[in-house]
């Protein structure tokens, strides 16, 4: 299983722990760093692509954004198990064929409402009609040609699938709270974040982050039924 990585503290959190305890192995690839992956992407059985603090149309600051996104088509082409979170979700739409453009901010807690399709889907159906996720983005897609909308908020399209096996949330599933309290220890490097109180998200956020990893975890345990 290969992990795109975009920025340290935003890997796979605790989407690991569910890969490790089902016994899978998993490659690492810090794609900004590493023009190269570990092995072949095409080669592995699923593949998931995570966050970051960069956006996807900022592919002249970040060239290796057109290298990703590029993978990501064939992944999608062939089939390939794939689960893409806030900017990799953002590049899975993008590769399908949607629209990722600036939208309103989402940072902290939002509600988080399931469509009737998310009740018959692997993924999302046991998180119910309704539930708080933990959110830190500016940017929202339009839905793929063909993809099936799983869940929304008030602002933004929150989950997606293309065809059986390929899925996008914008929402933070994996983060770990070490992780978190990073992004919130730099807030102001984010010009959206301002106004943000990190104190008061920090507590909010210790306050469940227990029940919201545990979330994360069956939520990657079920992804890795389907790749399997």
């Amino acid at each position: 299983m290969l992990a795109i990585v975009h920025q340290p503290d935003a890997g796979p959190g605790v989407f690991a722990d569910a890969i490790r305890d089902a016994g899978a192995a998993l490659d690492s690839w810090l794609l900004p760093r590493s023009p190269e992956p570990p092995s072949d992407p095409l080669g592995y059985d699923a593949v998931l692509t995570f966050g970051g603090a960069m956006h996807p149309d900022q592919v002249g600051e970040h060239p290796w954004l057109a290298r990703e996104k590029a993978v990501l088509g064939e992944l999608l082409d062939r089939g390939m198990p794939l689960l893409g979170v806030c900017l990799g979700s953002e590049l899975v739409a993008e590769a399908a064929g949607a629209q990722a453009r600036r939208g309103s901010p989402e940072i902290g807690w939002c509600q988080v409402e399931s469509t009737a399709e998310a009740a018959r889907d692997p993924l999302m159906a046991p998180l119910g009609a309704s539930f708080e996720a933990l959110e830190w983005h500016s940017f929202e897609v339009t839905l793929p040609p063909g993809a099936v909308a799983l869940a929304r908020s008030e602002s933004c399209l929150q989950a997606y699938r293309v065809g059986t096996t390929a899925w996008g949330i914008q929402f933070h599933a994996e983060v770990t709270l070490a992780d978190f309290e990073a992004w919130l220890d730099d807030f102001r490097s984010d010009p959206d974040a301002a106004g943000l109180d990190p104190d008061e998200l920090r507590s909010a956020t210790r306050a469940t982050i227990t029940g919201w990893n545990e979330l994360g975890r069956e939520l990657c345990a079920r992804f890795l039924s389907v790749a399997r």
